[in-house]
């Protein structure tokens, strides 16, 4: 446990982080009221949800503009049924940032070996994410598969709305590394600077993606596939030495809710 006269039970930090999972959780349920229920197909030609938002290259610039500007005031569209879930995963928050210390001095390896191999696992699985959207976007257009279009236009979008809100809130935390001060993982302090722990990088952006790409492909089996390796990310970063349990926690949950707002927003209805 991190001592209680350096750390007191009240931490300012600590509200402005279940704020940042308010901030998610609001694009989130702006996405759910934003849009209708879907309306019954006639056809098998796909139906914009929203044709002024649709995704298309063209208007990728406007629609993240209004991404952020929906994302940064998306608090105030949070409903009491939020709280269902917002709160355990405040609760979970706050158990992880009192145990941090603890798990990263006397659970997890510091073996240098040990931590690069995860590191670089890291990177392996965000660089095929990363990829994703290339791949499917030049699939869509070979094939004229506008769903696959879609869907690489999309997962780009929601990684560059994660890349923004996590290397805002790197600036507003200052969180020192884990291999800094005996992994204290003190906040607000300058000397952190843009390399801040808080929120991962990462894991954001894998989980972002993941997220928009699981809404494009709903299978069992896609689902399993992309969720598994956004935590594969988020696992490899602890395990690299390079974040905290916590950060890892809150960035992968922001991700997450990025991504399903980007898709809820943007995406089309598509009938075989």
């Amino acid at each position: 446990m991190r001592s209680s006269r350096k750390n007191p039970p009240f931490r300012p930090w600590f509200i402005a982080i279940v704020s940042l999972l308010a901030l998610a959780a609001g694009c989130s349920a702006y996405a759910q009221s934003a849009l209708p229920d879907a309306p019954q197909p006639q056809s098998v030609n796909p139906l914009p949800a929203n044709p002024n938002v649709e995704a298309t290259v063209r208007n990728i610039p406007r629609n993240f503009l209004h991404d952020q500007a929906a994302i940064w005031t998306s608090p105030r569209h949070l409903r009491v049924g939020d709280l269902e879930w917002l709160v355990p995963l405040g609760a979970a928050t706050g158990l992880a940032l009192d145990t941090d210390q603890s798990a990263m001095t006397h659970v997890v390896s510091k073996n240098p070996v040990f931590n690069q191999d995860n590191v670089d696992a890291s990177n392996a699985l965000l660089g095929g994410f990363i990829a994703a959207p290339v791949a499917l976007f030049s699939l869509g257009h070979l094939r004229q598969d506008d769903q696959a279009r879609e869907a690489g236009i999309l997962s780009a979008e929601a990684m560059l709305d994660g890349v923004v809100v996590e290397q805002g809130m790197k600036l507003i935390f200052w969180q020192e590394r884990p291999g800094v001060d005996n992994a204290r993982g003190r906040f607000f302090q300058s000397s952190a600077g843009i390399d801040s722990a808080f929120p991962s990088s990462h894991s954001v952006i894998a989980w972002s993606a993941a997220a928009e790409l699981a809404g494009e492909y709903p299978s069992h089996r896609t689902q399993f596939l992309l969720y598994t390796a956004a935590t594969g990310v988020s696992l490899t970063r602890v395990l690299g030495q390079q974040h905290f349990p916590a950060d890892v926690l809150v960035s992968g949950a922001a991700g997450w809710l990025i991504g399903h707002y980007v898709y809820r927003k943007h995406h089309k209805i598509w009938m075989e």
